[in-house]
């Protein structure tokens, strides 16, 4: 992924929402995100304060975890978040659409070691743990694009 990796220390919601909106905010179409890090440790959370940033009105964000996809018409353009942890073959990713909207949306990605060799390749990945103290998010990336979006976010954060 990246030459290093960001890290960020949430302490508690506010903080890790606070990371998402400024996320938010640089994410393009073709843009995909992926969170990983085990159950509970804020991927839903963080996604759930990304995409209610985007939204010209305010609606429910709910988990997919098993609808296992939510699509979202945002001012940023359309935004998919997927919670692949359900999913057990390439085959039923492919009947999701989520590889061919990687291409053309905002793609927000749980659980995406499901994903194998279908991940974007140019995707940043968030990987969310716990600590006695909040959560430690690592972000990598290798794409040159993240750079000048991550200098963004770094200014909000």
């Amino acid at each position: 992924m990246s030459q290093s990796p960001l890290t960020f220390d949430w302490p508690d919601a506010d903080a890790t929402a606070h990371s998402a909106i400024a996320l938010g905010a640089q994410l393009r179409p073709g843009d995909t995100v992926l969170l990983s890090g085990p159950v509970g440790a804020g991927k839903t959370h963080f996604a759930r304060a990304l995409i209610q940033s985007l939204l010209e009105t305010h609606e429910d964000v709910p988990s997919p975890t098993f609808t296992l996809i939510q699509t979202y018409d945002t001012r940023h353009g359309a935004l998919w978040h997927a919670d692949l942890y359900r999913i057990s073959t390439d085959t039923e990713i492919d009947e999701l659409g989520l590889v061919d909207a990687f291409e053309d949306a905002i793609c927000l990605v749980e659980w995406p070691d499901c994903l194998g060799p279908l991940a974007a390749a140019d995707a940043l990945l968030i990987d969310i743990s716990y600590r006695d103290d909040g959560r430690i998010a690592q972000w990598e990336w290798t794409a040159p694009k993240w750079n000048t979006r991550l200098a963004g976010v770094l200014q909000h954060a």
